[in-house]
């Protein structure tokens, strides 16, 4: 299992463009419903930050998450909406209580 943790702010007159194309990334994972995949997003009370959270849990290692046209879509103009970042680090999972309920992913 691999985890990423992404965290970025974007231009303030672009966060709710940002958060509608997230939106759209978690509707496509829903009819989807990608194996190998736990994926979180969350904006932060300043309303302009965003950290978004990947388990990638395939056999080969490849990300579901790259593959769904809603996600490319979401990456493919993110620097215009950027005021810092966005800055990717691997994770290592210390403990997990209920983060990810059994039924999804």
């Amino acid at each position: 299992m691999s985890v990423t943790v992404v965290r970025y702010r974007t231009k303030p007159d672009r966060a709710e463009e940002n958060q509608a194309l997230i939106e759209k990334v978690f509707g496509q994972l829903d009819a989807d419903r990608p194996a190998g995949l736990r994926y979180a997003s969350f904006r932060l009370a300043d309303g302009v930050s965003f950290v978004h959270v990947a388990s990638i849990e395939t056999d080969d290692g490849t990300n579901p998450l790259v593959a769904t046209s809603a996600f490319s879509e979401f990456v493919r103009e993110i620097g215009d909406r950027l005021d810092d970042g966005p800055l990717t680090s691997d994770a290592t999972v210390v403990g997990s209580y209920r983060f990810w309920p059994p039924d999804h992913g």
